[in-house]
């Protein structure tokens, strides 16, 4: 089953229609599904679909050649392996047909660590013959520092080639849920807080059983593909990964400060800055925020706070990673019962913000909401802190959001609590409110809600 990525196959839609030669470069972490949308792209058209492997060079120049010339390439008539990649490569605007030749390298890093000469063959036949040509190469890639340090960077020969360039991220709340249709709104939002929005995890889970014995089987059970997946992901990426390992750990646990991260890990001020920039890099971790501020105050090394990007990995080392030596020990349904199954709910409920301001998000693409707001994130100061605010460009409009998930309604208490959080500067400034709840809303809120103009949303809602 294929879900979504609606987008992403657009892009390369596009760029197959487009006229002339097309390189795009498709990047990002292991299992988001690169292959997979590349084969869906793929199907109905003419190509080859090269899937690269950790071989020597020779190696892979014949088995290139090989996929290569079993598309009727003529050459093939008078040889079996092509002499050099200058034409192996180069045989892509000899492939038959009249639509566009379609020719996609997957996990090109490898390729290019067998041969380091191949960046630069490859760049000067885009500048002689490529870019003149009705082809579109796709070139695909994990190791996403490899990627970005040594293909996109500016001193690298395939700089300035590309004709698109496409980093795939994680899904989003709704494409992920497709994965568990039976599942209840609830147990759908637990699941995204759980396994966030990666295909291959999502397909780890089986909705025929309740989220409790998925997460007992699927990631606490060791042999279970997930019980080990962030380690080897670490040793792919990572050097030092007892370093990083300490650092995740921290701020899943909730030290998402500079000074509480240093505090927790007592790491040197000065590295553990390097540290933190690595993880932002490649994805893991993400620097926040409040959406009023400026790039001044971003620019602060002391402001902001640190999250961790992947559901998944904060899952993981909030939960596995403390809990290794019992896991070890096969006690699986111990660990699910008194650790992590009294603590999901809190966990879920920081997840259940984003899940809010996604839902903010598509419907400020629809055009649905009062004002078209341009950023969208957390608001906090010194005392006080909203769970979502956004804002037009000029900060003119702001959208205030505050999001409940526990297991009583939200109350007029609360409501009047948040709308004493943030007062405008300029009393002209207008702020419409929306409210997020697990559990619904008191009658009391649910009037102040039609006096005021005030949008409530409850979990179904949130999904519907």
């Amino acid at each position: 089953m294929f879900v979504g990525r609606a987008e992403e196959l657009q892009f390369l839609q596009d760029r197959f229609t487009a006229r002339g030669g097309q390189l795009v470069i498709l990047y990002g972490r292991r299992r988001v599904g690169k292959t997979e949308t590349l084969r869906k792209f793929c199907q109905g058209k003419s190509h080859v679909f090269y899937a690269c492997t950790e071989s020597p060079d020779e190696q892979q120049l014949t088995a290139f050649s090989e996929r290569m010339l079993q598309k009727g390439l003529p050459a093939a008539q008078y040889i079996k392996r092509f002499s050099d990649w200058t034409q192996a490569l180069g045989s892509v605007a000899e492939l038959p047909g009249e639509e566009k030749k379609l020719l996609v390298i997957d996990e090109f890093p490898y390729m290019v660590k067998g041969n380091g000469a191949i960046p630069s063959i490859l760049q000067n036949l885009w500048d002689e013959k490529l870019k003149n040509e009705n082809v579109l190469i796709i070139l695909c890639g994990s190791a996403m520092s490899f990627i970005e340090k040594e293909i996109l960077a500016e001193k690298n020969p395939l700089y300035g080639r590309a004709t698109g360039i496409l980093k795939m991220k994680a899904m989003d709340f709704y494409d992920a849920i497709q994965f568990v249709p039976h599942y209840s709104s609830l147990d759908k939002i637990t699941t995204y807080a759980v396994l966030g929005g990666i295909p291959h995890y999502l397909k780890q889970f089986d909705d025929s059983l309740s989220l409790g014995e998925n997460i007992r089987l699927n990631i606490l059970s060791r042999g279970s593909i997930l019980y080990s997946e962030v380690e080897f992901l670490m040793r792919q990426e990572l050097r030092e990964t007892a370093t990083y390992n300490a650092i995740i750990e921290a701020v899943a646990m909730g030290n998402t400060r500079m000074n509480d991260i240093h505090q927790k890990t007592q790491i040197e001020k000065t590295k553990l800055s390097v540290y933190l920039k690595n993880l932002i890099d490649l994805g893991v971790l993400t620097r926040e925020f409040p959406v009023a501020d400026g790039v001044k105050a971003q620019a602060n090394i002391q402001r902001g706070v640190y999250q961790v990007t992947d559901s998944f990995f904060r899952f993981w080392y909030a939960f596995v990673f403390p809990n290794l030596s019992e896991l070890e020990a096969g006690d699986a349904e111990g660990v699910w019962r008194y650790v992590v199954k009294p603590e999901l709910d809190r966990y879920t409920s920081y997840v259940f913000e984003d899940i809010c301001r996604q839902y903010l998000r598509r419907k400020n693409r629809k055009n649905a909401l009062p004002f078209r707001f341009t950023k969208i994130g957390r608001w906090w100061n010194k005392t006080d802190e909203l769970d979502i605010m956004a804002t037009d460009q000029n900060k003119q409009r702001f959208l205030l959001g505050e999001c409940k998930y526990k297991n009583s309604a939200f109350n007029l208490s609360e409501l009047r609590q948040m709308q004493a959080k943030f007062m405008p500067k300029d009393k002209n400034n207008r702020i419409d409110y929306w409210l997020f709840s697990k559990s619904g809303f008191t009658d009391e809120v649910i009037r102040a809600a039609v006096e005021q103009g005030i949008q409530t949303v409850t979990a179904d809602q949130l999904i519907e």
